[in-house]
């Protein structure tokens, strides 16, 4: 049976807006004299959900609110939600940067985190003293990190500038050798923000494999903070979306990120440009409209995983006679490309023209998608590119959809696939 390495039980944390900590003396004061008398915080009464959007009454927020999960010994645990969700204020909670307002927190192991560029450095040092400096934060002897120190320099590539002070450090230096000190000096549980975007492709390649590393073969537990949808998907073991502070979804991470990019994506089935001057376009091509037409059988029925869909768009040529194909690209939320769709080269002549794609039903899986539009000349260079011209969802309406889930792949065509009985 797995063990419980980090439990978290009803935490929240509640900030004053434009304040350091509770904002003022009298505030102090005031909780003070309710704590002696044996009485609950005042100020835990007051405060709003944390939504950036909206303009508050109170000068509290909470920008986490009763939050409770455990993650197990050797898990890849990751953390979406948009910005201002709460997830960094979760971290800092687990790293101990800070303290929840409510709740319990029980973290069984040593903890490294790695939360912001230069979290943990200090800038007067060089590289080398930095690296022996975490080290002894987290409690190792000094030639313990002396045997991990090539390896800590090799794997952030800046041996050249290990022993410059690392206030000289650019943003990527800085991140490459503060994840490899994180990831290399054996904490029992490692914490990784979207700080990895920082870094450069090859740079994240490397420390998403290292993290992959930490957890299947070293055994250690790993949280991991990202808006990369497809590093969530491909390293986590299970997924938590945050939303104004509160947990919105928990599960495998294909379910709670198509849960999480559904609930964040404005949709948008069709457009119309009354002003050929303002439509989407250029001097060579002018959109009039883009439309996505469920083929239903009612107007009560509701566009499912079955229903066949038409894809039809409006455009205006506009230099004289021009051999041209359109490219429509299906894209699901998290930016797979499901297909590509072309048609035949065409000469237009000037004016009004539709482009028309048929989908059929029981070909596109559960969940949302939006469609790129793309003119091009004569198969060979594009005119034109409409990015994301409408969006939409399908779902599947099926009595047996919560047993299954969502169905495994981008797509989910009905073939035919039998069972035949054979002769003995």
């Amino acid at each position: 049976m797995s063990e419980t390495v980090i439990r978290i039980e009803g935490v929240s944390k509640q900030y004053r807006l434009g304040a350091v900590g509770t904002g003022s003396l009298a505030h102090d004061v005031n909780r003070l004299w309710y704590k002696i008398r044996g009485k609950e915080d005042p100020y835990l009464k007051v405060g709003e959900e944390n939504d950036r959007a909206k303009k508050g009454g109170s000068d509290y927020v909470w920008a986490l609110r009763d939050i409770t999960f455990d993650v197990q010994h050797g898990e890849v645990l990751g953390i979406i939600g948009r910005n201002g969700a709460g997830k960094s204020t979760l971290l800092k909670i687990l790293s101990r940067t800070t303290t929840p307002t409510l709740g319990q927190l029980k973290i069984k192991g040593r903890v490294a985190s790695l939360l912001e560029v230069g979290t943990g450095f200090h800038p007067e040092l060089t590289g080398r003293e930095n690296v022996y400096l975490n080290g002894a934060i987290l409690g190792m002897t000094k030639r313990e990190i002396t045997a991990k120190f090539d390896e800590i320099v090799n794997f952030a590539g800046i041996e050249r500038y290990i022993d410059t002070p690392v206030k000289r450090y650019s943003s990527g230096m800085y991140v490459r050798l503060a994840f490899g000190v994180a990831a290399h000096l054996e904490p029992d549980i490692l914490i990784v923000d979207e700080v990895l975007a920082v870094g450069d492709a090859d740079f994240q390649n490397k420390a998403l494999g290292k993290m992959k590393d930490v957890s299947s073969r070293e055994g250690r537990t790993v949280l991991f903070v990202s808006h990369n949808m497809s590093a969530v998907r491909n390293l986590c073991t299970r997924a938590i979306f945050l939303g104004n502070g509160k947990v919105m979804g928990e599960g495998m991470p294909e379910e709670v990120i198509n849960k999480y990019l559904l609930e964040n994506a404005s949709y948008d089935l069709e457009q119309y440009f009354n002003d050929p001057e303002k439509a989407p376009g250029n001097d060579h091509v002018r959109f009039k409209s883009m439309c996505v037409i469920p083929q239903l059988n009612s107007a009560d029925e509701a566009m499912s995983v079955k229903t066949p869909i038409r894809i039809e768009f409006e455009f205006y040529n506009l230099k004289g006679p021009t051999p041209i194909n359109l490219s429509l690209h299906l894209c699901t939320l998290s930016d797979e490309i499901v297909f590509n769709a072309i048609s035949p080269v065409k000469i237009l002549e000037n004016g009004l023209h539709k482009g028309v794609l048929h989908i059929p039903g029981d070909f596109l899986n559960d969940g949302g998608y939006y469609v790129n539009v793309l003119i091009v000349y004569n198969s060979s260079k594009v005119i034109y590119n409409f990015d994301k011209a409408v969006t939409f969802t399908v779902e599947d309406k099926r009595d047996f959809v919560n047993w299954h889930k969502k169905w495994v792949g981008i797509v989910r065509p009905q073939f035919p696939f039998e069972i035949l009985k054979m002769d003995e």
